[in-house]
């Protein structure tokens, strides 16, 4: 019923897809591939911009070919007959088309791919695709590097959010973002130049085209300060020292999660036993929920020990540390253990007004100061806030920060005994320090779906 064909990057189509065309009623697609495409005269054109009038054209051109969408998703039928077609179907007389009345759907690369069959898929079912996918931009642009890409992550922010695309860009060394309208490389770069040292971006325009493609290495400054049009589909972001390893891979995508977590204490770098303890780490870290995509900031970072842990789990880390000493620790953890955390040398609550908001908040300092930095805090996070805290008297403060700022706030005092060896080959308990962790959530959100001027094409500008 509905044909949905991956054009490629330049290629030409092959004999099946003219084929599929030249006996099509209507063809969508983007500007481009409908004038690529030679498309006989008298066959209805639909420009796939918007997404929702291409939607409708496919429907109407579905219903006169007597398709029954609905019944297809176990629905009742979208297709009204009248009492004078039914009649005149029960005595051979039938109105409807005697050749099928065929849709065909041009897309960009793998449509399959944070592309439109997604919508094709719900508006009509997917027994009635035919989808024939080409090579995506994603694999295209990584094979002009000669980089394999299956350790690649690959984040839309075409018709999306782009803080996502940074969090996950700050986070991982080998990223992928598909492109749109103001979410291109100028604006991506112009947010990871004030987060990060370490990455380049490859910018691919106008792929499989001989005279126009482009394949530009730029550091993120250099990708902010330029104009680079709308025929931008994807860019690379790179750590190019850790681009290609020598790891064999059994599964696509980042690297698998940590084996563990709540590390202990003797895994990082600290002074004087000035470290959360890996008790209160652990539930510290499933209030936080920390994820890839996710942006969370460690306040009074101290050794750096919550920052590091959400950086195993995925998610961009910022650390706001107040001592010289601390920061260059945060950053030692960090590379220890191979992850990438923004150190930032500074006192919360004044340092924070130059961050990015975050989808979560670890306190785990702040002296008197702590009723203010965990408003300040609680205003400008997504998500969650969680603090740790030894003073009993605090804890009521902190408290009314959290409600105040309109989360459910709960909270513990934890209490452990370690087992701890005495001589005689015998055991005993050793108590640490008691802490209280207080946590406000705010009430879930729905995601935004894609605004409706998506074309849903790889995430490629028509």
């Amino acid at each position: 019923m509905i044909t949905v064909i991956g054009t490629g990057t330049g290629a030409p189509l092959d004999a099946p897809a003219r084929a599929a065309i030249r006996d099509a009623a209507l063809v969508v697609g983007g500007r481009r591939h409908l004038e690529a495409a030679a498309i006989p005269a008298g066959v209805e054109r639909v420009v796939l911009g918007p997404l929702a009038p291409a939607l409708k054209a496919i429907e109407r051109c579905v219903q006169a070919d007597g398709g029954d969408i609905q019944a297809r998703r176990g629905g009742p039928s979208l297709l009204i007959k009248s009492l004078g077609e039914i009649e005149d179907e029960a005595e051979g007389r039938s109105t409807a088309p005697t050749h099928p009345a065929r849709v065909v759907v041009l897309a960009s690369g793998d449509p399959g791919f944070f592309g439109i069959v997604r919508a094709l898929a719900e508006r009509f079912g997917p027994d009635a695709l035919d989808v024939r996918p080409s090579v995506s931009s994603v694999a295209t642009a990584f094979a002009r590097l000669g980089l394999p890409w299956d350790d690649a992550v690959v984040v839309s922010a075409h018709g999306r959010a782009l803080r996502t695309a940074v969090n996950v860009c700050r986070a991982h060394p080998k990223v992928a973002v598909l492109t749109g309208p103001r979410s291109g490389p100028a604006e991506l770069g112009a947010e990871l130049a004030r987060r990060t040292a370490t990455r380049t971006l490859v910018v691919a325009t106008a792929l499989g085209d001989p005279a126009r493609e482009r394949v530009e290495r730029v550091t993120p400054a250099e990708a902010a300060a330029r104009d680079w049009g709308s025929e931008v589909g994807v860019v690379l972001c790179l750590d190019e020292d850790l681009a290609v390893t020598d790891v064999a891979r059994t599964v696509a995508g980042p690297r698998t999660g940590p084996g563990r977590w709540a590390l202990d204490e003797d895994e990082f770098a600290h002074r004087d036993s000035m470290i959360t303890k890996f008790e209160v780490r652990a539930l510290a870290l499933a209030r936080l929920g920390p994820r890839v995509g996710d942006l969370v900031w460690d306040i009074g970072a101290g050794s750096g020990s919550v920052a590091v842990e959400c950086a195993r789990l995925g998610a961009a880390v910022t650390a706001v540390e107040k001592t010289a000493d601390g920061v260059e620790r945060v950053r030692a953890n960090a590379a220890a253990h191979g992850v990438d955390v923004l150190a930032v040398h500074g006192a919360a609550p004044t340092v924070l007004s130059d961050l990015a908001d975050p989808d979560a908040v670890f306190v785990g300092g702040g002296g008197r100061e702590l009723p203010a930095i965990v408003t300040a805090c609680a205003r400008r996070a997504r998500r969650a806030v969680v603090v740790s805290l030894a003073a009993l008297d605090r804890v009521p403060a902190v408290r009314a920060a959290l409600l105040g700022a309109g989360f459910d706030c709960d909270g513990v005092l934890l209490q452990s005994s370690r087992l701890a060896p005495l001589p005689g080959d015998v055991t005993r308990l050793a108590a640490t320090n008691p802490v209280f962790l207080l946590w406000g959530t705010r009430s879930a959100t729905p995601v935004p779906a894609p605004s409706s001027s998506t074309s849903l094409n790889e995430g490629v500008v028509q």
